[in-house]
């Protein structure tokens, strides 16, 4: 027998589904069949991570002060690393922390990362793509080994991009967007935003996307009141903490430093006030080792960095009006690193590609903080070392398993070829995964950890404009 099932949208799409007879298994489990095999083998790599390095990896930085801000629920302030950030992940830590175990928070991060490819590979079967192209859309993100290494460690990354997912699927799982849905879609966005701030760009891109195609003013009201109340919520509960209403503690201390790669003072002319944060001749290899150089003009200057941060955005905003091509080019410059055939070192002490070693990461250090989430979020945190055979694996496996930067390039130019095409589908997650690419260069600075949660939204859009050029090749024929 042979069933038909339509589905209305900017055209019909038309999926086949053939039923055996006796029972047997369709065609079409059959497809999902594979990709249950992929997803088997992308669990079993996830469990080899986690025998191979333990525990968990513990930054003594990010993770540490996420940690401490899990342990009593506070907004995310100062700055030191992880307090650029707001408490959306520290949140997840806390609900988590009675089981006081940070080897369940990343078996749960890793639970996230296959719930990535399968909401994936689950919305471009729905699309009416092959199973063989869903597939192949979904496992960057679940082989590619650095993001088997991101999930293993106690950071806001993987959170963040399960949300953005999410809230994509939401939008886009059905023709006709439903209230519920967009509300849905809001909150995932804010939360995702409430982790890290680059999702914020996101909730403006999805308000654009939804005026263009006209989807009413209830559903657009609801996505943006949904997307925005959690923040101005948050903003709120921040001032009554710190006396400033805001996500975040160094968004121009961060912006500062990305001026710090072409800022001209003969240029910009700053006032007195603002002339204290001039390049002041002490050169570093990527902007964002500006922030933490003891010899740089913003933490030699009176207050440093805490006492800086508006002056910071100041500067920053007159060197990028006084020299606009100047900060195009270097937001150009850096977002190219992400296309080049090999990783490049940026900054230049840091291997971009392989976090996979044998032995133990450097320890911990002895200090009241360390100690403080030691005794009260988990007594077994301690530095990680590498046990083989699995780790022994993992280091092999991780110079194969990667995306390539050329490939990654190849990757969106085949989802604007469908984006300029098929816009109702594919814009939307092409130009979520621009936004995740270029936003975090042209706020601050370029990182191969930055870019990774560009590559699956990336993947989906791609195989979205594979459906465009496969239902414009029908049309033809």
């Amino acid at each position: 027998m042979t069933s038909t099932i339509a589905r209305s949208g900017a055209h019909e799409e038309t999926i086949e589904i053939a039923l055996g007879q006796g029972g047997r298994p369709s065609r079409f489990a059959g497809e999902h069949w594979l990709f249950a095999g992929v997803l088997s083998v992308a669990a079993a790599l996830r469990v080899v991570t986690m025998l191979g390095y333990r525990p968990p990896m513990v930054y003594s930085g990010d993770s540490i002060n996420y940690l401490d801000l899990a342990i009593k629920l506070r907004p995310s302030g100062g700055y030191q690393p992880g307090g650029f950030q707001p408490s959306g992940y520290p949140a997840l830590l806390w609900l988590l922390r009675p089981l006081h175990s940070v080897v369940f928070v990343a078996g749960l991060q890793h639970v996230f990362g296959l719930g990535i490819g399968v909401m994936i590979y689950l919305l471009l079967r729905r699309k009416g793509l092959p199973a063989r192209v869903a597939v192949l859309a979904a496992a960057p993100g679940l082989f590619d080994a650095r993001f088997l290494r991101l999930e293993h460690g106690i950071l806001s990354d993987v959170l963040f991009l399960f949300l953005v997912v999410a809230a994509i699927t939401v939008l886009l799982w059905s023709p006709t967007l439903s209230t519920g849905s967009a509300l849905g879609a809001g909150l995932l966005l804010a939360g995702a935003s409430l982790s890290r701030t680059i999702a914020v760009p996101l909730i403006i891109l999805v308000v654009g996307h939804l005026l263009v195609q006209r989807v009413g003013l209830r559903r657009l009201a609801a996505f943006a009141l949904a997307g925005m109340l959690p923040l101005i919520a948050y903003a709120g509960w921040y001032a009554s903490v710190y006396g400033r209403f805001t996500l975040a503690s160094g968004d121009g201390v961060s912006l500062w430093a990305r001026s710090m790669t072409f800022a001209d003072c003969k240029v910009i002319h700053p006032p007195a006030e603002l002339a204290r944060l001039c390049p002041n001749g002490s050169h570093q290899d990527a902007a964002s080792e500006y922030v933490w150089a003891p010899g740089s003009s913003i933490n030699l200057a009176p207050g440093g960095l805490a006492g800086n941060n508006d002056a910071g955005r100041t500067f920053a905003v007159r060197a990028i009006t006084a020299q606009p091509l100047d900060y195009l080019h270097s937001v150009v410059a850096g977002t190219a690193l992400a296309f080049t055939r090999d990783p490049v070192p940026h900054p230049k002490r840091v291997r971009p590609a392989y976090g996979f070693a044998h032995g133990c990461a450097g320890p911990l250090p002895d200090n009241q903080l360390v100690q403080h989430v030691h005794r009260k979020y988990d007594p077994a945190i301690r530095q990680q070392c590498s046990v083989d055979p699995y780790a022994g694996f993992l280091v092999g496996y991780q110079h194969v398993a990667y995306v390539r930067g050329t490939v990654l390039g190849g990757i969106f130019l085949l989802g604007l070829v469908g984006a300029l095409g098929r816009r109702r589908l594919t814009l939307l997650p092409w130009g979520a995964a621009l936004v995740l690419l270029v936003t975090p260069v042209a706020v601050l600075d370029f990182d191969h950890r930055y870019l990774l949660p560009a590559i699956p939204v990336a993947c989906l859009a791609a195989a979205l404009g594979i459906g465009e050029l496969r239902t414009s090749r029908a049309r033809r024929s």
